[in-house]
């Protein structure tokens, strides 16, 4: 089966500097394919090409085969695209569920839209927090928050930038398992995160970026010790 989502080639300029130097690579529907890197390397700026808010220089995006390249960010979250962003973008003065509440109304109508968001905040463990105003939320709770309000979009291909930024080790637990039911139900998900545990444990594949070209992909274990990655994440190769 071919992957759900694929990056052809992504190319994207800043000025004279590129941030994206011909980046390729896949997710795949039931899988949780990891992206990392240093700070800079150009993961969120892939997310923004991804996801439809940059239009990259040269290359292509397919999601089940089809070119989305020249699509918008509302024409893919209706063809099954969702995210969240490495800087938390909540509407802080709503309630928890307001916030999914907003997601759920554009993707299944007025009429389910209470029922599913009741759902997502049952299953993120957030309904004790239901009626709290999003910025009253201790950082990890509200990062809960945005992926519950992906997830009532009912997402084929989910992205998430940073998300267990601000969690403890029990609320990192509890997310990995996430992550791998939401692979197990079919979803292809795509993480970009600095816990590198975390990544380890719970990705199928890696790809790894630096100065925005991937320097190495494959299996987590193969990609730790990669010496590419040693030298992109220390600055030296080992002796």
């Amino acid at each position: 089966m071919p992957p759900l989502l694929r990056a052809e080639k992504i190319t994207v300029s800043f000025g004279g500097r590129r941030a994206l130097d011909g980046v390729s690579l896949t997710a795949e529907a039931g899988r949780v394919t990891g992206l990392i890197g240093p700070n800079g390397a150009g993961k969120s700026t892939l997310f923004d090409v991804v996801c439809g808010l940059r239009r990259p220089r040269t290359g292509r995006i397919r999601l089940d085969g089809r070119d989305i390249t020249r699509e918008g960010p509302a024409r893919r979250a209706r063809r099954g695209m969702s995210r969240t962003f490495q800087h938390l973008e909540l509407f802080g003065r709503l309630s928890v569920r307001d916030n999914l509440l907003v997601a759920a109304e554009l993707g299944s109508g007025r009429r389910h839209a209470a029922r599913t968001a009741d759902a997502v905040l049952a299953r993120l463990g957030l309904t004790g927090v239901a009626d709290d105003a999003a910025d009253a939320l201790p950082t990890g709770l509200a990062r809960l928050v945005e992926v519950g309000r992906a997830l009532v979009l009912g997402p084929r291909v989910l992205l998430l930038d940073e998300p267990a930024a601000g969690q403890d080790a029990k609320e990192t637990e509890r997310f990995a398992a996430l992550l791998r039911s939401l692979a197990d139900e079919g979803t292809a998900v795509l993480l970009v995160e600095h816990d590198m545990s975390l990544v380890m444990s719970v990705c199928d594949e890696v790809h790894v970026l630096n100065l925005g070209s991937v320097v190495a992909s494959g299996p987590p274990a193969r990609v730790q010790t990669d010496e590419s990655v040693l030298a992109a994440y220390l600055g030296e190769t080992r002796p």
